[in-house]
């Protein structure tokens, strides 16, 4: 099985930038749709972004469509989320999690174990 590691997150201001990864272990991540969830305190899962195991489709929430963006390198076993013109309402725990093959879903098989995003007024 797939064993998923993200890195990156971090504290920032309000306006600023984060690049998350996901690095893919045990298995080549080309087998997998990958997405990226995120959990606020007190708030439920929400999935903010998806990309298909060769690229083909992608999925941005509407709370952030036009400041994060999903991109993999399957040669790195990666997958990137780009978080842009960040608000404070961004932070939260974010995961990867990934499935077994092309399609977008809400549902994950393997999760990785978060990482921290603060972004300060």
């Amino acid at each position: 099985q797939v064993q998923l590691v993200e890195s990156g997150g971090g504290l920032v201001q309000a306006g600023g930038s984060l690049r998350l990864s996901c690095a893919a272990s045990g298995r080549t991540l080309s087998s997998y749709t990958v997405a990226w969830s995120r959990r606020a305190p007190g708030k439920e899962r929400e999935f903010v972004a998806a990309i298909s195991w060769r690229a083909e489709r992608t999925y941005i929430a509407d709370s952030v469509k036009g400041r994060f963006t999903v991109s993999r390198d399957n040669a790195k076993n990666t997958v990137i989320l780009q978080m842009n013109s960040l608000k404070p309402e961004d932070t939260a725990v974010y995961y990867c999690a990934a499935r077994v093959g092309p399609e977008l879903s809400a549902l994950y098989d393997y999760w990785g174990q978060g990482t921290q995003v603060t972004v300060s007024s």
